[in-house]
């Protein structure tokens, strides 16, 4: 019995001993919400890709690694050990466009843009007028009756330069006749896409980067996929023209609408045109603080 007591007492005071220098402080608190948030974070990624089923399979040669561990077959159990670097690099490897795909959306946070003002948006207010929805509205349609392919990509707060230097620079006014003169078949730009910023048709024949989603129809072709491709990557808004069918499709935010009527289509531009307009009205209200701060000053001195 008193060796029972004994080893019981020793065990409490190593158990004292581990547990003294764990206690909490503040910045153990707030290290504890931020290592959650992240994981949290990465669940959520990993859930809602196609990384979820490699994950899945990654646990599956874990389990059999444990087991190797556990009945010591020491074969197995080097060539994990001896792999290990291997598989880090073959991870990332295998991990990029998603990787990519989740920092591009940790970069959009506007906790991140607001620190570390990167040339993510634009500093001039830029916008496209009542005008502009119409008349892109109208070439839109106007196509689509005659069956004229086009897409569209109109331009929000994500600066899309990488894909306007893959085309051909236009750099002019935006109305219905230019852009149906643009995808007019058998013309020099009527191949690729045409991209929107402000007012302006700023480049023509760019090149989209084509979406992996299984979850697109496979009777849509090359025009619809480099849509939802590019609103994948970015915040932008793009307009496609179906040569088989006219109809007229929106994608925005990874998602695409088919068959949407004028209406709608018109509403969706708005919208982004209402976001462009609150962002030039707060960067406004900024300037406005900042030049009262400095009258303060001027004024204390």
């Amino acid at each position: 019995m008193q060796n029972i007591i004994a080893t019981l007492n020793s065990l409490w005071e190593k158990l004292s001993m581990y547990m003294y220098p764990l206690k909490m402080s503040t910045t153990d608190l707030v290290e504890i919400v931020i290592i959650t948030f992240l994981f949290y974070y990465v669940l959520v990624w990993i859930k809602n890709t196609r990384a979820w089923m490699l994950l899945r399979g990654l646990l599956v040669i874990l389990l059999f690694v444990g087991v190797a561990v556990v009945f010591e077959m020491n074969t197995i159990i080097w060539i994990a050990e001896n792999t290990l670097s291997v598989a880090l690099i073959a991870l990332v490897i295998i991990f990029q466009p998603e990787m990519r795909k989740a920092l591009e959306n940790l970069g959009r946070k506007n906790f991140i843009t607001a620190l570390f003002p990167f040339e993510l948006s634009r500093n001039d207010g830029r916008k496209f007028s009542d005008r502009t929805i119409s008349e892109m509205v109208k070439a839109c349609y106007e196509m689509g009756r005659v069956k004229t392919g086009a897409l569209i990509v109109v331009e929000n707060d994500i600066v899309l330069s990488e894909y306007e230097k893959t085309g051909i620079e236009v750099d002019g006014i935006l109305t219905s006749q230019l852009l149906i003169n643009i995808f007019e078949k058998n013309t020099p730009l009527h191949d690729g896409a045409v991209l929107v910023r402000g007012d302006r048709v700023v480049s023509a024949t760019c090149y989209l980067p084509l979406t992996d989603s299984l979850s697109i129809s496979k009777d849509l072709g090359t025009r619809h996929r480099a849509a939802v491709g590019i609103s994948e990557a970015s915040d932008s808004l793009t307009i496609v023209v179906s040569e088989e069918t006219g109809k007229v499709s929106i994608a925005i935010g990874g998602e695409l609408y088919r068959n949407v009527d004028a209406e709608f289509l018109k509403n969706k531009l708005a919208y982004v045109q209402k976001r462009e307009q609150e962002a030039s009205r707060f960067e406004m209200w900024k300037r406005r603080l900042k030049d009262a701060k400095k009258n303060r000053k001027k004024a204390d001195k």
